[in-house]
């Protein structure tokens, strides 16, 4: 019969080797942050690049004077996720800051709606700019629950936006969804 102390032994013996090629592990480390920095840049230059793509975009209407005297039809508060060109929910529209998601304060009058955005740029679109109101799920890269984005339609110049934004209570997507779509019902029949 073989007894296993002497492998014991001999194991217990042997040690592994201790690390002493710093140099090697620090230029590894210096090489992954270099990485990493050059990805970021690259990231940031093809924003730039869509951006000036889409720099025949006109510049966005600002609020009128007197707005805040106005009727409110409805308000919100919540995030405003992105906008895209209308019907491709990939295609994220970044000139003159529509890309940038940010909170936001939404107000809906007879004039159009005011999207005020805190660290962003704010702009307005008129009532006859106002296409449609729908819920649904995703928007530039954003996926969530169905019904979960209200989007809201509108023309910009010879553009078709799909803005989407998200309440702090879902619960009022519908009413927004409601009055927008009648409030375009209302304006194009005066239109005609």
């Amino acid at each position: 019969m073989t007894t296993l102390t002497p492998l014991y032994l001999l194991a217990a013996e042997q040690k592994s080797a201790e690390v002493t090629d710093w140099s090697a592990r620090i230029a590894w480390v210096i090489g992954l942050l270099v990485f990493i920095a050059l990805v970021y840049w690259l990231m940031r230059q093809g924003w730039k690049w869509r951006g000036s793509l889409q720099s025949g975009l006109p510049e966005l209407a600002t609020t009128p004077e007197g707005f805040a005297d106005d009727e409110v039809l409805l308000s919100l508060t919540g995030r405003y996720h992105a906008s895209t060109t209308a019907g491709q929910w990939l295609d994220r529209i970044v000139a003159h800051g529509l890309g940038t998601r940010s909170r936001t304060e939404l107000t809906l009058t007879a004039r159009g709606l005011d999207v005020v955005r805190p660290g962003a740029s704010d702009f307005f679109i008129p009532a006859e700019a106002l296409r449609e109101a729908r819920l649904d799920k995703a928007l530039a890269g954003k996926v969530l629950p169905e019904g979960g984005l209200l989007i809201i339609t509108w023309s910009h110049g010879e553009t078709r936006i799909d803005s989407g934004f998200r309440s702090d209570h879902a619960a009022e997507h519908q009413a927004w969804v409601d009055t927008v779509n009648h409030l375009t019902s209302t304006t194009e029949g005066t239109a005609r």
